[in-house]
């Protein structure tokens, strides 16, 4: 089995951008966004989660079998979200 062989500079890159976002989760944290806080903080750990599983994780060197597999996790992760936000959004909390 071949393995691919990742040079130092991808990781510190992407160690760098890990601190910058991070940083940014930070800032963005301080402003009142109304609707949109969640929407950019989820988009900026989105973001983040991506760039681990890409290339600390390998996902991006590995097997289209790893791929596939790591596609289905993301669809079942959100079935279970949609199923359980339609419960949530389906229960009458203010009527009394």
């Amino acid at each position: 089995m071949s393995e691919h062989i990742v040079p130092l500079r991808v990781y510190y890159t992407v160690f760098g951008a890990l601190l910058i976002l991070t940083g940014l989760t930070s800032w963005v944290a301080f402003f009142d966004l109304g609707f949109f806080s969640p929407v950019v903080a989820l988009t900026i750990a989105v973001l983040k989660a991506s760039l681990v599983v890409l290339f600390f994780m390998h996902l991006r060197y590995s097997t289209r079998l790893t791929w596939v597999v790591a596609g289905a996790s993301l669809f079942w992760v959100g079935i279970l979200f949609a199923l359980s936000l339609s419960d949530y959004l389906t229960r009458g909390w203010g009527k009394l």
